[in-house]
C-alpha cells in the first residue's frame, strides 16, 4: 500500500475507506462455506439420480460421442479426451478429468463400464498409466447414455465461459445409478451406492410400472440383490432388504473358493473371486501378517496367480493335517476374503441431496425416461410438421412444374418470383423459399413419387407421435420398449450369489467346493450347485482358535489305490464294502483297487515303486471320495505326481507306483521283481527319513508288486510262459532294506514275471455254495491269464482270457518252475496279461470301459476264452 502511494500523489486513503465493507467474521465464514459446500455437493461429489452421473463424468460421456469417439471407431488418445473436456466443459484439473474417465472404464468397479479403455487402465491394486500413454473410446453402453440427446431430449445450459452449451443431465436409456453405482464424498454427507444387474433392475422398472402400489417385496422378486462386477457371493437378504427399503443397509460379501490339489501331496484354497474393490495384493498382505502374528494358523504360503487371460487367482497352500473349512474361516475372519458393504444411497433429485430407497431410485429414473420420450416425440413431431409443410407445397408446385418454371424465369429477381410463387399457387413464405431453392434433378416423374410416398410416410409417423403424447399408456410403451432393447444390447449374466444368513442371524457356514480342476466348474456354478453347504457348519474360527483347533479329527479312513494309478481316500466302511462287493455289482472306470488298508486321517500312508523305492506321505492330504458301490477312484490324484515330492532320494526315471501300504503294519512285506527275485522286508526303516530303497535291484530289474506277507500267506508267480509258483510266505525269510532278496522262481530263458501277488491265507481256499437253482456265490483267490501273440503290438490284442481259483494249483518249493497256468492256442505264445486276486476281478479298457471276464473255469490246464477287448487294467 505504501508503494502506491509514492507512485501515487493523488492516491486518497477515504477513497479506499469509501469501497470498504465490513462483514463480521462469523457471517462470512458462514456465507462462503456454504457456498463451498453447495458446490461440492451439487458440481462434484454427488450423482444425478436421473442418470447416475457426476457433473464430470457426465461432460465426459457427452463430449466424447461430440469427437465421435463411438466403439466403431478407433480409439484416441485418452490426453486429448481430457483436454477436450478440460478446454470446453469442465474447468478443473486434468488429473480430476481422467481419473473420473479410468474409473468409468474398470470393468472391476463399473458394472456396466461406459469407457472403453485401451492400455494400462489400472487394477484393484495399482493405478492407471498416465493418460498420454494410454486410448479411449466411449463403450457400447454409453451410446445408450447419449441417445437422442440432439432431440431436444434434456437441457442445456451455458459452459463456464458461456461459449458452449453442455447437458445438465443424460437421456440415459439405462438406470446407471442402480446399474453401476457411485460413491462420493461431499460436505457432510456422501454417498456409496453399489452395483445391480441390469436385466434386473429394468424388470423392477417394468413391474412398477405396470403397478404402482407395488411395495418392496414383490421388486425384490425381479431385484434380488446386488451383482457385483467381480462376482463373488453375498451372505445374508436383510441388509439388502433394509438399504431397499431405507436407502441405508450393509452386508457381507465373501470371496468364491474352491479345494484344489496343487500339487499330489498338496493342498490349496483357491480364490477366484473377490470381495467388491477388493485386490489380490491386499489380500496376501493381510494373510501374511495374520501367519507372522500366529493369528492365522494352517497356511504354509499363498500366490497370487492372477492374469487378465485367467482372471483371478489366488493360491493359498494348507499345512498337512489342516481342516481347509476351519482354515477358511480364520481367513474369512481375518482377511479381506470376507468384507462388508455399508450402502447410502444419496444422489441429486432437483438439485437436492436425497437418501433414497430402491423404489424412489426407480421412480426419479422412470419419470426421467418419460419425460426424454415425451419431449424426443414433440421435437419429432415438430421436424415431421416442418417436413409434411414442405413436401405438401412442393407437390402443390409440381401440378404445374411448367408454370413454377415460367414464373420464376419471368420474375426480376428471387424476392419477386418468391412473392409471385405465394400469389400464384397460394403457397406460403416457407414454402416458397423451398422450390426456389430446389435443383432441377428433383423435378422428375420418380421425385413426384417418392415425395407421395414421402408425404404418406410423415402422416403416419404424426399419427404415431401424436398417440404417445395423447396418451400416457402409448408413452409406457415406448418407453418399456427401449428399456428391453437396452437389455438385449447392454445386458449380461448375474455374476453375484445371494445366500440367506443362519436362522440365528449369524452368517452362513463356511463350506470349500470340491477341486475346481476335476469338476470343470465356473465359480458361479459351483457355488450355486454347492449352495456353500453346511458340511462345515462347525468350521467357523473363534476368536481364540489354535493351531490344534484347526486340524483334522484323527478319524478312521481307508487308502485305496487304483490299477490305473490313482490313489484317494474313504470312509472306513470303504473295506468292508470291496471285501462284500459281487460280479454283479455296478462297475466304473478306476474301480480296480490294487491297494486297499485302513488308516487314520493325521496319520501316513507308503507308495512302493517300480524302482524299489518307498515314499511316505500324510493321509489328510489325500482326496476324500464318497462311498459307492464301485468303489470308483475316479476322483483321485495321480500317485505318480507324489514320486517327485521327496528330499531323502531322488525320484528314478520311468519309476512307477505299484502299491500302497500301511507304513505303521510291522507285518513283513513281500516283494516281487520282473526278474523272478522275492523278498519279505523286515520293516526295519529309518526314523528321518521320508523316502528309502526297500531293495537292491539288479540292472534292469523292476518291482512288480508289494504287500504284508505273514508267514502263512501264500506267494504267487506267473511268468510270461504261463508258469505259476505258489508257496507258503514263511519259505522266504525277512531281510533288511538293503538287501537284495532270493530267487523266487526258476524261469525258462528269454522269459519274465507277468504278475506277483500275496494272498493271506483265508482267501487261498476256492468255496462256492450251490443252491435250488445252481451256483448262488463264490469266495477266494483267482487266477486271470490271458494268453497271445508276443510279436503284437502292445495293446492292440484282445487275447483269450482264463479265470481259475489259486486253490487248482499246487504248492510247491521256492525257486522252482511251477506248473502251466493255461494252455496255449495256435498263434498264442505267451501271456499278455496276468492277475491273482480276490474274487471277482475288475478289468477295463484303457479309455476306463469295462471288459467282461469269462466264467470261472475249474481246470488248471485249460485254453481260455476270446475277451471282447484288450485288458489295460485289471485288479
Amino acid at each position: 500500500m505504501a508503494s502506491h502511494r509514492k507512485s501515487n500523489p493523488g492516491y486518497d486513503m477515504r477513497q479506499v475507506k469509501e469501497h470498504i465493507v465490513e462483514t463480521p467474521l462469523g457471517e462470512e465464514m458462514s456465507k462462503s462455506f456454504l457456498e463451498y459446500a453447495y458446490s461440492v455437493i451439487y458440481a462434484r461429489a454427488l450423482p444425478d439420480a436421473r442418470d447416475g452421473l457426476k457433473p464430470v463424468q457426465r461432460r465426459i460421456i457427452y463430449q466424447m460421442g461430440q469427437m465421435g469417439l463411438t466403439p466403431d471407431k478407433p480409439y484416441m488418445k485418452s490426453a486429448r479426451a481430457v483436454g477436450e473436456v478440460m478446454g470446453k466443459l469442465h474447468p478443473h484439473g486434468d488429473s480430476s478429468i481422467y481419473e473420473a474417465m479410468v474409473r468409468l472404464a474398470q470393468p472391476f468397479a463399473m458394472r456396466l463400464p461406459l469407457v472403453d479403455g485401451h492400455g494400462n487402465f489400472g487394477s484393484l491394486d495399482d493405478g492407471p498409466a498416465a493418460s498420454r500413454y494410454t486410448e479411449a473410446r466411449l463403450a457400447p453402453a454409453a451410446l445408450g447414455m447419449n441417445a437422442d440427446i440432439d432431440q431436444d431430449t434434456v437441457d442445456f445450459s451455458p459452459n463456464y465461459d458461456n461459449k458452449l452449451q453442455e447437458p445438465a443431465v443424460l437421456p440415459s436409456a439405462i438406470p446407471n445409478l442402480l446399474v453401476n453405482g457411485s460413491s462420493g464424498i461431499a460436505v457432510g454427507m456422501a454417498t456409496n451406492m453399489i452395483t445391480h444387474n441390469l436385466g434386473e433392475v429394468v424388470a423392477a422398472a417394468k413391474h412398477l410400472m405396470g403397478h404402482p402400489d407395488a411395495d418392496l417385496d414383490e421388486l425384490m422378486t425381479f431385484l434380488p440383490g446386488p451383482d457385483l462386477p467381480g462376482g463373488g457371493v453375498i451372505v445374508g437378504r436383510e441388509g439388502i432388504r433394509k438399504a431397499y427399503e431405507s436407502g441405508r443397509g450393509a452386508f457381507v460379501t465373501r470371496s468364491v473358493t474352491h479345494l484344489e490339489n496343487v500339487t499330489a501331496r498338496k493342498k490349496a484354497i483357491v480364490v477366484t473371486e473377490l470381495p467388491f474393490m477388493v485386490g489380490p495384493e491386499r489380500v496376501l498382505e493381510r494373510i501374511s501378517e495374520g501367519v507372522k502374528n500366529h493369528r492365522i494358523e494352517g497356511v504354509s504360503g499363498a500366490i497370487d496367480l492372477t492374469d487378465r487371460h485367467n482372471g483371478t487367482r489366488l493360491v493359498i497352500e494348507l499345512k498337512s493335517g489342516f481342516d481347509p473349512a476351519k482354515v477358511l474361516a480364520q481367513l474369512f475372519k481375518y482377511t479381506p476374503l470376507e468384507d462388508s458393504f455399508t450402502i447410502n444411497n444419496v444422489a441429486l433429485v432437483n438439485g437436492r441431496p436425497h437418501t433414497m430407497g430402491v423404489r424412489e431410485l426407480l421412480d426419479v429414473w422412470i419419470r426421467h425416461r418419460r419425460q426424454v420420450i415425451h419431449r424426443r416425440s414433440e421435437y419429432r413431431r415438430a421436424r415431421a410438421l416442418e417436413r409434411l409443410h414442405l413436401v405438401e407445397g412442393l407437390l402443390l408446385a409440381m401440378l404445374d412444374i411448367d408454370e413454377v418454371i415460367q414464373v420464376i424465369r419471368t420474375s426480376d429477381d428471387a424476392a419477386s418470383a418468391k412473392t409471385r410463387l405465394m400469389a400464384v399457387f397460394d403457397l406460403d413464405d416457407v414454402q416458397a423459399g423451398y422450390i426456389l431453392e430446389l435443383r432441377l434433378r428433383r423435378l422428375t416423374k420418380m421425385s413426384r413419387i417418392e415425395l407421395e410416398g414421402e408425404r404418406d410416410e410423415l402422416k403416419r409417423q404424426l399419427e404415431a407421435l401424436e398417440l404417445i403424447l395423447s396418451s400416457a399408456a402409448e408413452l409406457d410403451k415406448v418407453v418399456i420398449q427401449e428399456m428391453d432393447q437396452a437389455v438385449a444390447e447392454y445386458d449380461t449374466p448375474r455374476r453375484t450369489v445371494i445366500l440367506d444368513a443362519e436362522p440365528s442371524g449369524d452368517l452362513a457356514p463356511v463350506a470349500l467346493q470340491g477341486d475346481g480342476a476335476v469338476n470343470g466348474e465356473g465359480g458361479l456354478d459351483a457355488v450355486k450347485k454347492l449352495g456353500l453347504a453346511a458340511s462345515a457348519a462347525s468350521a467357523k474360527a473363534s476368536p481364540g482358535a489354535d493351531a490344534a483347533g484347526l486340524q483334522m479329527k484323527d478319524e478312521p479312513c481307508t487308502v485305496l489305490l487304483s490299477a490305473s494309478g490313482l490313489i484317494a481316500r474313504c470312509g472306513e466302511g470303504a473295506m468292508d464294502m470291496w471285501r462284500s462287493r459281487s460280479a454283479a455289482d455296478g462297475r466304473a472306470a478306476d474301480d480296480q483297487i490294487v491297494s486297499i488298508f485302513t488308516g487314520h486321517t493325521l496319520g501316513s500312508y507308503a507308495l512302493i515303486t517300480s524302482a524299489g523305492r518307498l515314499v511316505t506321505a500324510p493321509v489328510a492330504d489325500l482326496p476324500q471320495l464318497p462311498l459307492t458301490s464301485s468303489l470308483s477312484l475316479a476322483g483321485g490324484v495321480g500317485a505318480a505326481e507324489l514320486l517327485g515330492l521327496t528330499q531323502s532320494t531322488e525320484p528314478v526315471e520311468g519309476e512307477r507306483v505299484v502299491a500302497a501300504i500301511d507304513p505303521d503294519d510291522q507285518t513283513p512285506l513281500g516283494l516281487g521283481t520282473r526278474s523272478g527275485v522275492v523278498k519279505r522286508w523286515n520293516r526295519q526303516s529309518p526314523t528321518t527319513m521320508d523316502s528309502w530303497s526297500v531293495i537292491d535291484l539288479a540292472a534292469g530289474d523292476e518291482l512288480l508288486f508289494a504287500a504284508p506277507a505273514g508267514d502263512e500267506d501264500h506267494l504267487v508267480f506267473i511268468s510270461s510262459d504261463s508258469s505259476l509258483l505258489t508257496y507258503e510266505a514263511g519259505k522266504v525269510r525277512p531281510q533288511g532294506r538293503g538287501s537284495a532278496g532270493m530267487n523266487g522262481i526258476r524261469l525258462a530263458e528269454g522269459e519274465h514275471v507277468m504278475a506277483f501277488a500275496v494272498v493271506p491265507l483265508a482267501q487261498v481256499a476256492w468255496t462256492y455254495t450251490e443252491g435250488e437253482n445252481g451256483l448262488t456265490s463264490q469266495a477266494g483267490a483267482v487266477v486271470l491269464t490271458v494268453a497271445g501273440d508276443r510279436e503284437a503290438l502292445p495293446g492292440t490284442e484282445n487275447g483269450s482270457a482264463k479265470l481259475t481259483p489259486l486253490q487248482m494249483y499246487p504248492v510247491k518249493g521256492r525257486g522252482t518252475g511251477g506248473v502251466r497256468s493255461q494252455r496255449f492256442l495256435k498263434g498264442q505264445n505267451t501271456l499278455i496279461t496276468a492277475c491273482v486276486g480276490p474274487w471277482p476281478l475288475h478289468a477295463s479298457t484303457a479309455s476306463g470301459h469295462p471288459v467282461d471276464l469269462p466264467e470261472v473255469d475249474m481246470r488248471r490246464d485249460a485254453s481260455g476264452q476270446d475277451l471282447s477287448a484288450p485288458i489295460a487294467f485289471i485288479a
